[in-house]
């Protein structure tokens, strides 16, 4: 009777463990034997790899997909097991597919700002995932990342929503470095090895990179019978492009020197403390006006005026802010730094960005609030520290009532007493905890 509820009791707490859908394919679904073969070997790699990318925090959701083009209510319904090794024509790729639900302004946003987004924001950690794991296999020749996202745009006076589908092929050698690399320019040079597919058609990722597709070269002899492509690859990598650059007797993943030349790296920015003063000169005079006419909806910290400061590498206008909340909303510090969002920053987004028109060079902003709880006794009052680092294409979306607040929040980062954490504001606000 003991053994009895000892099992019962594993059994419900299993039953109580969410379960987390496979997002590899099993070995014996892939018709190809070698792919098969290789599916096998690497099973273990795949499933950490797998773990990485799903757990990865995206700024919009993001799934692991056998399809392309479908509803988040679609996707949340679908077999989201991606992740599989595939053979075309001879070439083996480690094949990646997902949907990402951000929905991009045509407006705010060109076609190459929307695709070095995803690929900075969903292939790079994809990659980062994948390729040290898979480093030291010699039948692997490349990475293929197939990723559809959303662009937004006006038609007729109507928003319509349409997806754009991402396809990169990035050599196994190439692969490895990007992922182990720190700097920006270090992983331009290593992409100019790469091909970008946007739609079917060749796309330059990054300034100086070929956009064309390899040219077909004269056949010297009859070619070789080629076996029909295995079902586990997708229209997305096999496009038009892919497939002439294939059946030219090219491996998908690599250029020649002429048409990828080498990218010079870009010159590192200037983001030290006299560069962000003279950048500030000019803006000054703005930024005396916007605290005379925002002081009392913003409760600008009187000696800590607005200020360009350098975070990650991009430059932020920081606005010191305090936030006085009322005594009932005390609670957790997500709580607090959720209701400060959602009482306060958020009141103020429109109104700032009014003043901070297409031209700035600045390339975000940071509203930094200290946040008062008075005490519902006698007590001291509870302060933290909020920061609010938000990116300024973003906001303009945000202004346009093109995105909600949660998804600013998730384009950015959010500081509290220092640290950085993820806030989600309804389960946040409802946090009632000390």
């Amino acid at each position: 009777m003991h053994n009895g509820k000892v099992v019962l009791a594993i059994a419900t707490l299993l039953a109580a463990v969410p379960q987390i859908p496979a997002q590899v394919l099993a070995p014996p679904e892939i018709l190809d034997p070698a792919m098969r073969a290789l599916q096998q070997k690497h099973m273990s790699e795949l499933k950490a790899a797998a773990v990485d990318i799903t757990t990865h925090n995206y700024p919009y959701k993001f799934y692991l997909s056998r399809t392309l083009d479908i509803t988040e209510k679609q996707e949340q319904q679908s077999d989201q097991r991606s992740i599989r090794f595939s053979q075309f024509q001879g070439h083996t790729v480690l094949q990646v597919t997902g949907n990402y639900f951000a929905a991009y302004s045509d407006q705010s946003m060109d076609r190459k700002e929307r695709v070095q987004r995803t690929y900075l924001d969903v292939m790079l950690p994809i990659l980062r995932a994948t390729a040290p794991r898979l480093q030291n296999e010699p039948e692997l020749t490349s990475f293929a990342i197939e990723i559809s996202h959303h662009v937004r745009k006006l038609v007729l006076g109507v928003t319509v929503e349409r997806p754009e589908n991402l396809v990169l092929i990035v050599p196994r050698e190439a692969a490895g470095k990007v992922a182990g690399s720190n700097g920006i320019n270090d992983e331009i040079a290593l992409l100019s090895q790469s091909n970008v597919f946007v739609d079917g058609e060749p796309f330059a990722l990054w300034p100086g990179q070929d956009a064309k597709a390899p040219e077909r070269q004269p056949a010297t002899q009859a070619p070789a019978a080629t076996p029909a492509p295995p079902p586990a690859v997708s229209a997305a990598v096999l496009s038009k492009a892919l497939i002439a650059q294939v059946e030219a007797g090219h491996p998908p993943a690599q250029t020649s020197a002429q048409t990828s030349p080498a990218v010079a790296p870009l010159p590192a920015r200037d983001l030290s403390p006299n560069a962000l003063q003279q950048e500030q000169a000019v803006y000054q005079g703005l930024l005396d006006r916007f605290v005379r006419e925002l002081d009392a909806q913003a409760h600008f910290i009187s000696y800590a005026p607005p200020a360009l400061i350098a975070f990650r590498n991009t430059s932020y206008l920081q606005l010191s802010i305090t936030t006085t909340l009322s005594p009932s909303d005390s609670g957790s510090q997500y709580r607090i730094a959720a209701l400060a969002f959602d009482r306060h920053v958020a009141h103020l987004i429109r109104s700032t960005m009014a003043f901070f028109k297409e031209g700035t060079q600045f390339d975000g902003i940071v509203f930094s609030s200290t946040v008062h709880v008075p005490s519902q006794s006698a007590g001291s009052p509870l302060t933290e520290s909020v920061e609010f680092f938000f990116p300024l294409s973003e906001l303009r979306r945000y202004e346009q009532y093109d995105i909600t607040g949660q998804q600013l929040i998730n384009s950015g980062f959010v500081l509290i007493n220092g640290e950085r954490v993820g806030l989600e504001l309804q389960s946040a606000e409802s946090d009632l905890r000390p």
